[in-house]
Order: C-alpha cells, then sequence, then structure tokens
C-alpha cells in the first residue's frame, strides 16, 4: 500500500466526451463551440430517452416504472445544465464588452 496520499499535478489530455480538436489562432471557438454542441446533444439525447421511456410506460412494456422518472431527472438535469452554461456565457461576453481598451 502506497503511504503517499499527495499525488504529483498532472497534465489533463482533453476533457471526456469533448472533440479534442487542437485549437488554433484562427478558430479560436472551436473548443467553446463542441462543449456547446455537445451539451445540445445531451438535453435531446435525455428528451429522446424520456420520451421513450414514457411511451413504455404508458403502453405497459415497462417492468420498471422508476426508470421513467430516472430519465425525468435526467433531462431535467441536463437541460438546466445547458441554461447555466448559457447564462455563464453571456455574463462572460456582458463583461468582455464593458472591458475598454
Amino acid at each position: 500500500m502506497e503511504t503517499n496520499f499527495i499525488t504529483p499535478i498532472q497534465l489533463w489530455g482533453s476533457i471526456e466526451g469533448i472533440d479534442a480538436a487542437p485549437v488554433s489562432t484562427a478558430a479560436p471557438d472551436g473548443m467553446f463551440r463542441s462543449i456547446f454542441q455537445n451539451a445540445v446533444q445531451d438535453v435531446r439525447d435525455t428528451e429522446a430517452n424520456l420520451q421513450t421511456q414514457q411511451y413504455l410506460l404508458a403502453t405497459g412494456q415497462i417492468d420498471d416504472p422508476h426508470s421513467v422518472q430516472i430519465a425525468a431527472s435526467e433531462a431535467q438535469l441536463s437541460t438546466s445544465m445547458l441554461v447555466q452554461l448559457r447564462n455563464k456565457a453571456l455574463d462572460s461576453y456582458n463583461e468582455l464588452m464593458r472591458i475598454s481598451l
């Protein structure tokens, strides 16, 4: 067993699930854009999963009704996350516009 509890800081390669294309000077918004695209796609996926689960519940084809509530919570959380990302992006943009050069 290792007795050293403090691990050295490691360089992050990329964030999981985000297109890790290198960001160049010509396209500084590459990673920024991919974060929002992934968030929007996540909202679409969770909403589709929720609709499928609701359909299965309504037609009596589902064995575990609690999965509908789980899908609803996931859809709500992903929508909330997207709204918060948008709010933070707008706050950042407004802050940058207030900077005088």
